[in-house]
């Protein structure tokens, strides 16, 4: 039996207090998983990996851009204002000093690769959204290297930067995107049923 939308639900359906209430809750929530991810460390090989990129590339590809660019802004309002939300905080510093830091650039491409996934991924296969996380990351590289440079000499930059990092990223990438593969197909056995 399909429901049919009444005034009643419509206005429910519409109230700006509840869709305010609802996105803060879900930007809270979205804080709350990135700082977790950012404190999990799990071993791997060349170095140890925080589940961080996971975190936020599944917040972009599940809420899109408006969502996911406010949940990492009031991510980096956090850590600015001195909460302990970054990886390896409060131990290597906490606030904008923090922020200035060796990692500052990829906080900013944090930033930048959640509205681009954000737009970029609704509606894709696993394929195409897997493909879409990865040019995401582009900016996550560059601003990150680029702000890496001001603490280690330039032929360091990619060695520390970028090689330890790069195969721990595309293994989070994939589960991400056979992640929200599994969820889809889980969805239409549902609908089927």
């Amino acid at each position: 039996m399909v429901n049919s939308v009444t005034p009643e639900s419509n206005t429910a359906l519409h109230n700006p207090v509840l869709n305010g209430t609802k996105n803060t809750l879900m930007v809270l929530a979205g804080v709350a998983l990135i700082t977790a991810s950012a404190k999990i460390t799990v071993p791997f090989w060349p170095v140890p990996m925080t589940l961080q990129t996971m975190a936020i590339m599944a917040i972009a590809v599940a809420t899109g851009p408006r969502m996911a660019v406010a949940t990492l802004l009031a991510y980096l309002a956090a850590g600015a204002a001195g909460l302990p939300v970054f990886a390896g905080t409060p131990e290597r510093g906490i606030g904008i000093a923090y922020m200035m830091g060796p990692t500052g650039g990829y906080l900013a491409g944090y930033l930048v690769a959640a509205g681009l996934v954000g737009a970029l991924a609704r509606g894709r296969s696993a394929v195409g959204q897997f493909a879409v996380m990865m040019v995401g990351m582009v900016p996550v590289y560059l601003l990150g290297l680029a702000g890496l440079s001001a603490f280690v000499p330039s032929e360091k930059v990619v060695a520390l930067g970028f090689t330890p990092f790069i195969l721990g990223d595309i293994l989070k990438i994939a589960l991400v995107a056979v992640g929200f593969a599994a969820i889809r197909h889980l969805k239409s056995l549902n609908k089927a049923a």
